[in-house]
């Protein structure tokens, strides 16, 4: 490989990072039970990422299984699950971090990034997720496992109900193309897929 070969792809990388530095993605978390925080847009930036806030006592925990196969399927396509522990619904998320972290890996095999517990409900919502629902409308996690889809451009580009499973064909869908998309191509601002529940 050239050197001006090279030096074209350090710089294309370079513009790919910096437009997906969204104001979204730049804010900092812990992740789960840890204690370094970590920049979503340094990690994550130029990615495709879904957005979810989960709880361990919740008859959607089971989703658990599809978002880590979701996951594993198209992670080496520089996607993500991104997922945010909350208490905020019917108090099925009681533990402490350490617990929830050892659930989500003994029971369900979670390898995907999970971070710090949050609330996500309107009026106490952490803002990250004020601005998870800014962009779809003002539609916050109507119950655990609410998702945000979000393009290579740090852009929420949609938003999907509890009910909505990981393999849901429109999910799945929304999620390979924004993967096949070029990061700087723009996607539909948000939309919302289904009503709430």
């Amino acid at each position: 490989m050239s050197v001006k070969t090279l030096l074209a792809m350090t710089i294309a990388f370079a513009s790919t990072s910096a437009l997906a530095c969204s104001d979204l993605l730049n804010t900092d978390f812990r992740p789960l039970a840890g204690k370094e925080k970590v920049n979503l847009c340094k990690e994550y930036g130029g990615k495709v990422l879904l957005v979810v806030n989960t709880a361990s006592k919740c008859g959607f925990t089971p989703q658990y299984d599809a978002l880590e196969a979701l996951h594993a399927k198209y992670s080496s396509q520089g996607f993500a699950v991104v997922g945010f522990p909350s208490n905020d619904f019917m108090n099925q998320e009681p533990g402490t971090e350490a617990e929830i972290k050892d659930f989500c890996t003994l029971t369900y095999g979670v390898k995907f990034p999970m971070f710090e517990k949050v609330h996500v409900k309107q009026g106490e919502a952490n803002p990250f997720y004020d601005k998870l629902a800014a962009a779809v409308g003002g539609h916050y996690p109507s119950w655990n496992f609410y998702k945000y889809l979000i393009d290579r451009n740090g852009n929420v580009v949609a938003d999907f109900t509890s009910k909505i499973t990981p393999t849901d064909p429109k999910l799945v869908g929304e999620i390979e193309k924004l993967i096949a998309a070029k990061p700087d191509t723009p996607a539909a601002p948000g939309k919302s897929a289904g009503a709430p529940n």
